[in-house]
């Protein structure tokens, strides 16, 4: 029986008025294995695809691995071994990308990373919506990913991100057990100025 995502509102509350999805995404990592239907799993992609950027130039890339397939160990095998204790039950892993310039122009892009971390965003919370886990990571060859997978130079290699369904935390290794729950975010003062630069 499938096991619902946990609500990040569960264990946190914002000091202003959001939307509901801001609150209750959040990185679990507990994952039952089962296998996420390919078109379930597009929807996060178009989600992504939708994501603002400059000049339209859409340079996020994303290359992914679906559990039992042939690209699978390629995918998996780059992760750091303190990921694989977990991942081993992700349905899917999914490396973005970057291209670091312009279309238009092929002038170099200053906000290529940050356009495509507007789409893992959106990918992210579709995931939420969609009660599927969504975890992305650092922890994963970054040199190995843009040799084994044939990543160009004028691509940057931004993160990985695990997707998968709900597990128990029980399924969990009991030190990342201690670990399974939404993290609270620092106060919105020590984040914000107006004006300049004042933390």
């Amino acid at each position: 029986m499938p096991v619902p995502l946990i609500k990040g509102n569960s264990a946190r509350k914002a000091d202003h008025p959001v939307a509901a999805l801001f609150v209750d995404r959040w990185s679990p990592r507990a994952m039952s294995g089962a296998e996420i239907p390919l078109p379930e799993l597009l929807t996060l992609f178009e989600a992504a695809r939708w994501a603002p950027s400059a000049f339209n130039n859409q340079p996020w890339r994303m290359l992914y691995a679906r559990r039992g397939t042939p690209h699978w160990p390629l995918f998996f095998d780059l992760l750091a071994e303190t990921n694989r204790i977990w991942n081993v039950n992700a349905a899917a892993l999914v490396l973005f990308i970057s291209k670091t310039s312009f279309d238009h122009n092929g002038q170099p892009s200053r906000t290529h990373s940050f356009d495509t971390g507007a789409a893992w965003e959106n990918f992210a919370l579709q995931g939420a919506l969609s009660g599927f886990v969504v975890h992305g990571m650092q922890g994963f060859d970054y040199d190995q990913a843009r040799t084994r997978l044939g990543i160009p130079e004028g691509f940057h290699v931004e993160a990985m991100v695990a997707v998968g369904l709900p597990a128990p935390t029980e399924t969990l290794p009991q030190p990342l057990r201690e670990k399974e729950f939404p993290k609270g975010r620092r106060n919105l003062d020590a984040t914000l100025c107006e004006g300049p630069f004042r933390f």
